[in-house]
């Protein structure tokens, strides 16, 4: 029954995938963006896909101070290598297992550790993101010249400390065995996003575009917001439409923007599908004290 009901799941995120991207596809102009895609700069390509790289990479040092908090003193190096098949099985295979739960899968199997605990950290690492992706976005638009903003940009300044302090007593209160990480992996996650920021920067100049950048980024920065919304398959389609519905709102090129958002998910794509390596190789964990285990 468990198997069946997974298979509804992933079969209704493909479902949703594919109607969301078919939505978009007949709103634009498929040629253009062909174009636009073709005639983008390899060189600032290059260069955001070495800084999405550097994101995933404090992204996992992030996840494995967590798993330090339980007494899980993965290296940096074995706990990388989960991190980037983790990252094959979110994209590529969502009919087995997501990446987050076969890390806590497999973790939870090799060392002795609660099942709530090891849930917990990995929500608490997916939640410490969207928290500086939300402050983000609120110092962004404090910025934008929007006149729907006028008179209620002060709103979005006090929710930046404010949401710090909500997460921080959220912590405080039901996880206060991750608090005394919780400014050096909310800093990480600062690095996280603000390297993704730059990825996507990189992005508008292989694409010419000089203006209007930081409503670009106000887009991403939501779309990655609304990608974390487990209803499509790994956020295809969902960013898509973000990208899409926000530049309409904004004022900017519809195509560039959908264009923008495909050749971050390529980026995205290419660097998942080195978690490949891992998926047919065993990953031994190796321990602080040279001590290894080899999954499965």
């Amino acid at each position: 029954m468990e198997k069946l009901n997974k298979k509804v799941t992933t079969g209704l995120k493909v479902l949703i995938s594919a109607i969301l991207i078919y939505f978009i596809f007949t709103k634009i102009n498929v040629g253009e963006i062909k174009d636009i895609l073709i005639t983008s700069n390899p060189f600032y390509l290059i260069l955001a896909a070495i800084f999405f790289i550097l994101s995933k990479f404090i992204g996992a040092i992030r996840l494995n101070l967590y798993f330090h908090q339980l007494s899980i003193m993965l290296t940096h190096k074995s706990n990388f290598k989960l991190y980037l098949l983790g990252m094959f099985y979110n994209l590529f295979l969502p009919g087995g297992i997501g990446g987050d739960a076969y890390k806590g899968y497999i973790l939870k199997k090799t060392f002795d550790v609660k099942t709530k605990k090891m849930v917990s950290v990995l929500i608490l690492d997916r939640l410490s993101g969207l928290l500086l992706l939300f402050i983000y976005a609120c110092t962004l638009l404090v910025f934008i010249e929007l006149e729907i903003l006028n008179g209620y940009r002060w709103l979005l300044m006090i929710a930046i400390p404010l949401s710090v302090i909500v997460f921080w007593l959220l912590n405080k209160k039901f996880f206060n065995y991750v608090l005394p990480i919780f400014w050096k992996t909310t800093a990480l996650s600062a690095l996280v996003q603000a390297a993704q920021l730059v990825s996507i920067w990189f992005i508008l100049l292989a694409l010419n575009i000089d203006t209007n950048q930081i409503s670009y980024l106000i887009i991403f920065l939501i779309s990655s917001i609304v990608a974390v919304v487990p209803l499509t398959l790994g956020g295809i389609g969902s960013r898509e439409v973000t990208f899409f519905y926000g530049a309409k709102f904004l004022g900017l090129d519809q195509n560039v923007s959908v264009g923008t958002s495909v050749l971050f998910f390529l980026i995205t794509a290419l660097v998942s599908l080195t978690g490949v390596l891992y998926h047919f190789k065993k990953i031994k964990l190796e321990l602080a004290g040279s001590t290894t285990s080899s999954i499965d």
